[in-house]
């Protein structure tokens, strides 16, 4: 099994920190909301043992990564992510977002092309206008911290209301723990995503791109809009699981992911 090793580059908002390992070609991999690149380390000593350098990113505001002073947009997150490339010493990667991080990285892919290798969008969160403005109605902004400790409990409660259909209790708790570690500005990226319209940049894309969902997702209804909008993309998807498939089914995910950025049938 690969190790994991850390790392800083200088970003936009400050320091952005990453987790890598393998050798090979290069994979970035951006995370969804509101946790951090930690939501892949079981999957990345899989890529790596498959001869990729696998190398997840601490998004600006989250896990180790300093914070920006203000809520970014999409824009101002892929830029960290051309930083990244930058510090890493690369004129080209391959990259992987989840959700938030697809959106993320369609933006960076439309707006600087060559800068994009193949591309993974695995949960691609295009909205409707109806989704974005019924999304854009929900609370953002920090939490409540009570003396009794029951912030706790309600947090606890929500990401299981969210989760329909999970069963590891371990990535339930490790993922609450990555949303509480973003403190008050945990809702910056879901802020992002909600205002973002992904389906200009998503239509312009061009290269090698997979579509990769899995049928317990709950953004798995939108991933099949995406499909139906670029059917010349290439298309995955595994059985079961939630928002938390990396944790959940990571040997599956891996295979697919290894295969689609190695030239293998998917």
């Amino acid at each position: 099994m690969t190790s994991i090793t850390k790392g800083y580059v200088d970003g936009p908002f400050g320091q952005i920190h990453y987790y890598a390992t393998g050798d090979g070609p290069c994979l970035i991999l951006a995370h969804q909301s509101p946790v951090c690149g930690r939501m892949f380390e079981k999957a990345l000593p899989l890529l790596g043992a498959r001869g990729i350098r696998a190398i997840a990113v601490d998004t600006p505001g989250f896990g180790n990564s300093d914070v920006p002073a203000e809520p970014p947009g999409i824009a101002d997150y892929a830029d960290a992510f051309v930083a990244v490339l930058v510090g890493l010493g690369l004129e080209q990667a391959h990259f992987l977002g989840h959700h938030t991080g697809a959106g993320i990285l369609c933006n960076l892919a439309a707006r600087y092309p060559d800068k994009v290798g193949k591309l993974v969008l695995n949960g691609p969160p295009l909205f409707s206008e109806e989704e974005l403005a019924q999304y854009q109605e929900f609370h953002l902004g920090p939490l409540p911290i009570y003396e009794d400790g029951s912030h706790l409990q309600e947090r606890w409660d929500q990401r299981v209301r969210f989760t329909p259909g999970w069963t590891d209790k371990v990535s339930m708790h490790d993922r609450l723990v990555d949303q509480m570690w973003a403190g008050d500005t945990w809702w910056y990226g879901h802020h992002a995503a909600f205002q973002y319209d992904m389906a200009p940049d998503f239509t312009a894309l061009k290269g090698p791109v997979l579509i990769f969902t899995n049928t317990g997702d709950d953004l798995y209804e939108t991933t099949q809009k995406a499909r139906a909008l670029r059917p010349d993309f290439a298309y995955a998807e595994v059985e079961g699981g939630t928002h938390d498939i990396v944790d959940e089914q990571p040997d599956a995910w891996a295979h697919i992911v290894a295969d689609f950025i190695l030239g293998e049938a998917v």
